[in-house]
């Protein structure tokens, strides 16, 4: 299953910041008709919805061992303890996923305000030149800084 057609926590927030159903982005991410900005929150989500269906599966294989009908003699101390280390692997990567995406939303500009085109300056720019035969501020020969003055 491709991750596009796997939910996330985080569908529903992106749905509202982009206000366009995440298949719909997804389409127009491969189509190139989305910005970088919407790529990225994109690709954030995917490995969003991977970490999610990883705490999904650890969470549902405890419940498996520990089922109130489950045979006691299956049960593994190191299968459990190993489970542990995964779980908490897949909620950091959850956590951290999450905090990303929120936190790239929250620095991208609000929908329609885009620029478009290279950014104008309000000022002209000036330049200078140095007047012909005069020599930068502070230079002196070589031979009369060698000398010590």
């Amino acid at each position: 299953m491709s991750t596009w057609t796997k939910p996330s926590s985080q569908d529903a927030h992106l749905e509202e910041v982009f206000g366009t159903p995440v298949a719909q982005l997804y389409d127009a991410a491969a189509a190139g008709a989305a910005p970088p900005g919407v790529r990225r929150a994109l690709e954030l989500r995917s490995f969003l919805a991977l970490a999610e269906e990883q705490v999904v599966r650890v969470r549902d294989r405890v419940h498996q061992y520990t089922a109130p009908d489950a045979d006691m003699g299956t049960l593994s101390a190191s299968e459990l303890r190993f489970d542990s280390q995964w779980m908490d692997a897949a909620l950091s990567a959850r956590a951290q996923y999450v905090t990303a995406l929120r936190e790239l939303l929250r620095a991208m500009p609000p929908p329609g305000t885009a620029r478009h085109g290279p950014l104008k300056l309000d000022q002209p720019w000036a330049t200078t030149r140095p007047a012909t035969g005069a020599s930068p501020v502070g230079a002196r020969p070589a031979a009369q800084s060698a000398r010590g003055r």
